[in-house]
């Protein structure tokens, strides 16, 4: 078959994301027998004008539309983006008559609500460099594709949905090669880092996620061999920064300790990043490996500094854990940001200056705290049940494309601006989701990278906010 893969993704804040499944998914398909190409309208002017273009020059037998997010997840400016991704539907049906497939990490939140929304034929709610070739093949010799695992579908009106997870183990690092399908040159310049996925699957059991969906509830890990040399391709095509994507790197910890053990030995030059580290475990030996490997840059998923708003959260571990990390962190170099979620489940006026006194007597004052406001409510998520149950949420699951997000009854919203509002005055490294939405911070993406700036750029919030401040703009 010709098939044209499509990346719909074009939102770019807070940071540009590379398209990694798309590429992992295009060349599963090219490897089957089939013609492949990829557009990635992530810099489009028209995005609509470019696909119809791309259709007109190289006309398709079916159509895959990787889409990466539903909304922003963002309770003060949210942004939608099924409505986008219909629009492309319809411009690629304009010019041809094949099939769409939806694919990507939003598909499996909601796939019945995005196959209408849309239009499309099938949803690919797993694996997709697995599932995506196995319809392919089906489609290509007129078989159906009902009985491949992690299909969903929508039949004269009826959604439809096979059995199994499509869920395989991780032979080997999967690593593309980026620069074939994409203007990678373009990526580096708006600061993006090469994206990198040592497992799938997520263990914990916080009310709020949605790893579960697509990846499953357990850990599915590639070997850490197979992860070193991954780095080491990339680092032969001349990338100097790779980030791990992993729902958390370091679960499990043995695996995490292997790989940068690794890394430290085979000294590839690759500065290394992620923004996924689990307080709990963690400890100064795994910061020293991750140190000794070459990370440039962590991000730690604290949440709360608060007991009773990390039980509600469903994280696992308790106040006492997240202030023995601030120490581990206090002990080593890499440049560290921490990341807030106020007003989940039992989140208190008490816990909320509980959480914002440790970010500002706790957190080294050369890091970043981030914290968002309200839980983004999936279907089938911990956090629906409990709004549910609390009278908070009252629409049916399959209204919830457009965003709704849980903030505890306990707060007041005014209260709550006012009181980060105090925090952040007199630090200016604490920054609220309003930074998220600076208009020009494409262009100070390409004048850091001019200036031989490297990711990421968050290590100079610090400084943005002073002379943000001295034009008369605060980024809290």
């Amino acid at each position: 078959m010709n098939v044209l893969i499509i990346n719909s993704n074009r939102h770019m804040q807070p940071m540009t994301v590379l398209p990694a499944g798309a590429c992992i998914v295009a060349e599963a398909a090219e490897r089957a027998g089939h013609a492949v190409r990829l557009l990635d309208l992530a810099f489009a002017r028209n995005p609509l004008r470019a696909a119809e273009k791309e259709i007109e020059a190289h006309p398709p037998d079916l159509v895959g539309i990787s889409v990466r997010n539903i909304d922003n997840n963002e309770l003060r400016s949210p942004i939608e983006f099924p409505q986008q991704v219909a629009e492309l539907a319809e411009a690629i049906r304009r010019k041809r008559s094949v099939p769409i497939v939806l694919g990507g990490a939003a598909v499996g939140l909601m796939p019945e609500a995005l196959l209408r929304v849309t239009g499309a034929q099938w949803a690919v709610l797993s694996d997709g460099e697995s599932v995506f070739p196995g319809l392919l093949d089906a489609l290509s010799n007129g078989r159906d594709p009902k009985g491949i695992p992690s299909l969903a579908w929508l039949e004269d009106g009826s959604f439809g949905r096979s059995p199994g997870n499509g869920h395989v183990a991780m032979d080997e690092c999967l690593v593309p090669d980026f620069g074939r399908w994409l203007d990678l040159k373009r990526y580096l310049s708006a600061m993006a880092v090469v994206p990198l996925q040592t497992k799938r699957g997520c263990a914990e059991k916080c009310v709020y996620c949605t790893y579960h969906f697509a990846d499953g509830p357990g850990h599915r890990v590639a070997p850490p061999a197979s992860v070193v040399e991954a780095v080491r391709t990339l680092a032969a095509r001349g990338i100097r920064d790779v980030e791990f994507v992993d729902s958390v790197f370091n679960q499990p910890y043995d695996h995490a300790m292997e790989i940068c053990q690794r890394l430290a030995a085979a000294r590839l030059g690759v500065r290394l990043h992620t923004m996924e580290l689990n307080p709990h475990p963690l400890d100064n030996d795994l910061f020293d490996a991750m140190e000794q490997a070459g990370f440039a840059s962590a991000a730690l998923t604290a949440e709360s500094a608060a007991d009773a708003a990390l039980e509600g959260l469903g994280k696992g571990y308790d106040a006492a854990t997240v202030r023995r990390v601030a120490d581990v962190v206090a002990r080593h170099r890499i440049p560290c940001m921490w990341v807030f979620l106020l007003g989940g489940p039992g989140e208190t006026e008490a816990t909320v200056r509980e959480t914002l006194r440790f970010a500002q007597t706790a957190i080294r004052r050369t890091d970043l705290a981030f914290f968002s406001v309200g839980i983004r409510i999936y279907p089938g998520a911990g956090i629906e049940a409990i709004a549910r149950r609390q009278g908070l949420l009252t629409v049916p699951p399959e209204e919830m494309l457009k965003p709704v997000f849980y903030v505890s009854p306990n707060l007041d919203p005014q209260w709550l601006k006012q009181e980060f509002r105090r925090a952040t005055a007199a630090h200016p490294n604490l920054l609220g989701p309003t930074a998220l939405h600076v208009p020009f911070v494409a262009t100070i993406h390409r004048i850091a990278y001019r200036l031989g700036v490297r990711p990421p750029l968050w290590r100079f919030t610090r400084y943005a906010r002073r002379l943000f401040r001295w034009v008369g703009k605060d980024l809290s």
